[in-house]
């Protein structure tokens, strides 16, 4: 069966927006506790898909979907609130990049989980990719300031769980259809954070001045929400990952605009590996999509 361009444009448009959310977080957590920005970008985020939910007929949540929604909702919560910590210390564009990790970890972990086949050149990929985190991070850990370092560890521990969280997604977003995924992507993460945000000492609630934001926040997490869950409804993780790429451009554009973040000569070294890495995964699984019987 041969691929449309559909689910790739909505994946596209999706990690747009979701650079859109990353870049109004990061101005978010300049003057939040990052917790606390992360908790009512999710509540916000609610506001705007109740509406998507609610059209294609309120579908319920049934008791077999418990335990992969939750398990998804604590990976999503702390991928989020890792990455946009990390954003307290590293600009965005290199943030972004150190996150690419993610979409070659996906790979891997759609063959242990979702029975999707990986070849031997998916791990080289993965191995490529890390060598541009290296080149972005630098290769003297001992000239690098430590929150620094810090930053780049919570990136990378973030892009592993939101790769365990695409991998549920995939998993769930056919099968459950993508209004109640996302609506569930937002709702579960929102619940897990709350204890956490309560316990914050003092005001926890934004001040009136970063509301448009928390919305603003919240209008294009909901937006990348559904465009990410409708594409993995209608094809695999493994051909969809490499798209996370296109994050660079909106991350530094976004960064240089918004903040005047300029792009180091090493950060772009290093995501140019990771893109060259994704392209020929991409490559490769369009090859074989192509010499399969079934395509």
């Amino acid at each position: 069966m041969r691929a449309t361009p559909g689910p790739y444009l909505l994946y596209t448009i999706g990690i747009a927006f979701f650079c859109v959310m990353d870049a109004i977080m990061k101005a978010l957590v300049a003057t939040n506790p990052a917790v606390a920005a992360t908790f009512w970008r999710y509540i916000a985020a609610l506001l705007f898909i109740l509406p998507f939910w609610w059209r294609e007929g309120r579908p319920p949540l049934r008791r077999d979907m418990a335990g992969p929604h939750l398990l998804r909702g604590g990976l999503i919560a702390a991928a989020a609130f890792l990455f946009f910590w990390s954003l307290t210390v590293l600009p965005l564009a290199e943030a972004v990049t150190f996150a690419f990790v993610a979409p070659l970890l996906i790979p891997p972990m759609a063959a242990l989980f979702l029975g999707e086949r990986m070849e031997r050149g998916s791990l080289a990929a993965i191995a490529a990719g890390f060598c541009g985190v290296l080149v972005a991070a630098g290769t003297d850990p001992t000239g690098i300031p430590q929150a620094r370092l810090v930053g780049v560890g919570a990136v990378l521990l973030s892009a592993l769980s939101y790769a365990g969280s695409i991998i549920l997604m995939r998993a769930r977003a056919s099968r459950d259809g993508p209004s109640l995924v996302s609506l569930l992507g937002a709702a579960i993460p929102a619940l897990l954070l709350l204890p956490f945000v309560m316990l914050l000492p003092g005001g926890w609630v934004p001040g009136r001045t970063d509301w448009p934001l928390v919305l603003a926040a919240g209008f294009s997490g909901a937006v990348a929400l559904q465009c990410i869950a409708r594409a993995y409804a209608r094809a695999e993780a493994q051909r969809l990952a490499p798209f996370e790429y296109t994050a660079l451009f909106w991350a530094a554009l976004f960064g240089w605009v918004a903040f005047g973040e300029p792009l180091s000569w090493r950060t772009l070294a290093g995501a140019l590996i990771i893109i060259a890495a994704c392209l020929w995964q991409a490559r490769r699984a369009a090859v074989a999509a192509a010499s399969s019987p079934t395509a």
